[in-house]
């Protein structure tokens, strides 16, 4: 089995590259996404999930193990193949499917290209403890981040329904807020929790 290639970019869709790996031209399917981090005539590394069938050898590729890793996951699902798990990721960062189906969020879902109701719920069912069980992605961390940040604040004497207006307030004026340290979301829900005291 192929799972990782090595090579350069020769030519590039949103959704299908050919990378030559010492003079050979691997047909590789991957998403919009992956597409991104893919430069023509330039080196780069996919990580790859090889799908044998009767008449052909596909691969999929992934420009992170985390994206792999969900999209192995989906294949795991009754009734999604290769094709419907790939489509999924296109419609969707890997990051935020992960949080909508932590959260069983069928209407997010259900917006994702191609994805009906009962695809939306079946994927809910069978995924949704896998997800928490079995995968250390960004989404992942940025939920465990809001609960150390909410058990601190409580600590200090803040109330929950407190907390949460105050974060969803910093959600909405800072751009990088998934990106900020538990120090710094500390230090600024703070300020904001303190900009509502002066202002009651």
């Amino acid at each position: 089995m192929i799972a990782q290639l090595r090579g350069q970019v020769i030519s590039k869709s949103p959704t299908l590259s050919v990378i030559d790996c010492h003079g050979v031209g691997y047909e590789v399917f991957h998403t919009p996404f992956t597409a991104e981090h893919l430069k023509d005539s330039q080196s780069v590394v996919l990580f790859v999930h090889t799908h044998m069938r009767e008449d052909a050898l596909q691969l999929f590729g992934f420009s992170s193990q985390e994206e792999r890793q969900i999209f192995r996951e989906l294949l795991k699902v009754t009734s999604v193949g290769p094709k419907l798990a790939l489509s999924i990721l296109s419609g969707i960062p890997h990051q935020d499917l992960i949080l909508a189906l932590q959260s069983k969020d069928i209407a997010r879902l259900q917006k994702i290209p191609g994805i009906g109701k009962k695809t939306a719920e079946r994927l809910s069912l069978e995924l949704a403890d896998r997800m928490t069980s079995k995968t250390s992605l960004s989404a992942t961390d940025k939920v465990s981040k809001e609960a150390e940040l909410e058990s601190v604040l409580q600590n200090l004497g803040y109330q929950k329904n407190e907390i949460q207006r105050a974060l969803q307030s910093l959600k909405t004026k800072e751009e990088n807020f998934k990106d900020l340290s538990l120090e710094a979301l500390v230090k600024n829900t703070l300020g904001v929790l303190n900009q509502s005291s002066r202002a009651n």
